[in-house]
């Protein structure tokens, strides 16, 4: 994607008036929604999580993102055990109102199918213990509401992420991909997005 057309994308989704800051934020228009979603992008070996804050006049900030990396020494009951304690912590390092995380999607393997169905329990465990809001959304749709296309790489998301929140340097692809399905929470609740 040319930088006119992913600035021209990046102005249609944040709204009419959008003023860059450098400490890594954005605002984004005049709407009503604020506080914090927690992105998840699950996987059993490499998990990635974000955590961004929807201030006053929605400035986007993100506070946090990390990739849980799992050895694969680490047997599959214990990996479960972690992503369900890292999801834990960040509800409680945080007041998130919203955790946002990408549905699972159709894999012809029924093994692999079993494992991210797991993991995706194992995360969402958590936030049903903490009582708190799950939407989840198909990966076409987070990154058409990222970049424009339902067919982007994960190169492409991760630079519009990078793009969109002024960060210092580009997020991994794990964190990346989590950051957009927070992201994409956000924009669906401006009703940005389309059908």
């Amino acid at each position: 994607m040319s930088t006119r057309r992913r600035n021209l994308w990046t102005s249609k989704i944040l709204g009419l008036s959008q003023k860059v800051s450098r400490q890594g934020s954005v605002r984004a228009g005049f709407y009503d929604f604020q506080g914090f979603i927690l992105g998840i992008d699950p996987s059993l070996r490499s998990t990635g999580f974000a955590v961004i804050e929807i201030c006053d006049h929605q400035k986007i900030n993100l506070h946090a993102s990390s990739t849980l990396k799992l050895s694969p020494q680490l047997d599959f009951v214990a990996c479960l055990g972690e992503l369900f304690k890292t999801t834990q912590h960040l509800l409680q390092s945080y007041p998130v109102l919203t955790v946002s995380m990408e549905q699972t999607i159709y894999v012809q393997n029924s093994k692999i199918a079993q494992i991210l169905g797991s993991c995706r329990g194992a995360c969402l465990a958590a936030v049903a213990l903490s009582n708190i809001e799950t939407k989840e959304y198909t990966p076409r749709r987070i990154k058409k509401s990222i970049t424009g296309m339902g067919q982007a790489t994960k190169e492409q998301v991760a630079k519009m992420v990078y793009q969109l929140l002024q960060l210092p340097r580009i997020l991994p692809p794990d964190e990346s991909d989590a950051t957009a399905a927070a992201l994409c929470h956000f924009f669906s609740l401006k009703s940005l997005l389309p059908s």
